[in-house]
């Protein structure tokens, strides 16, 4: 029987979160949501409003015999930049925050950990990632799931999107699924 967990992350638009790690092998399902915020059930109109509360995030659910949390996490930190509040590139508001929520004591422990290990080697400026319990998680509408495979021609799938995929891939080449490994 195939152990699974889940790992809820934010780091701007969810598309971004989403295409990065369906790419990867052990990752199960992504699913592009909202959590975090205090409406209940919102719509991607609500939270780009920024009244909700909620960010973009991604739940994971993956295979930790395959990949562990902690693969995960490293990925999290290199395809976003977890210096900037509320903004990922052009994309801005609270909607957009770097989170990680964590789903258990050993998640809360081992975001905590690397946070102050990737602050060391990688960014000069301070880690402005909340670290936070796992809320209530709200999958977005169905026309914001597959987002980048199904509009990979899309203007904001080539400008933003793209480059992270291809930066994860480049980076994570011993992480990547084969193509019998796809996502349905």
């Amino acid at each position: 029987m195939m152990n699974k967990q889940i790992a809820t992350f934010g780091a701007g638009c969810f598309w971004c979160i989403e295409a990065v790690f369906q790419n990867l092998k052990g990752v199960l399902a992504v699913v592009s949501g909202y959590s975090g915020g205090k409406v209940k059930n919102p719509t991607y109109r609500e939270v780009c409003s920024g009244l909700t509360g909620h960010a973009e995030v991604a739940q994971i659910e993956f295979d930790p015999e395959v990949i562990s949390y902690r693969q995960l996490l490293e990925v999290f930190w290199s395809t976003h930049d977890p210096t900037t509040l509320n903004r990922q590139g052009h994309d801005r508001g609270t909607q957009y925050r770097s989170v990680i929520f964590y789903h258990d004591d050993n998640q809360r422990a081992e975001a905590e950990k690397s946070v102050q290990e990737i602050a060391e080697r990688i960014w000069d400026d301070p880690i402005v990632t909340e670290i936070v319990p796992a809320e209530t998680f709200y999958p977005a509408e169905n026309y914001h799931q597959d987002y980048f495979k199904n509009n990979p021609t899309n203007g904001y799938c080539r400008a933003v999107i793209n480059p992270k995929v291809n930066k994860a891939r480049s980076q994570f080449a011993h992480l990547l699924k084969s193509d019998a490994d796809e996502i349905k």
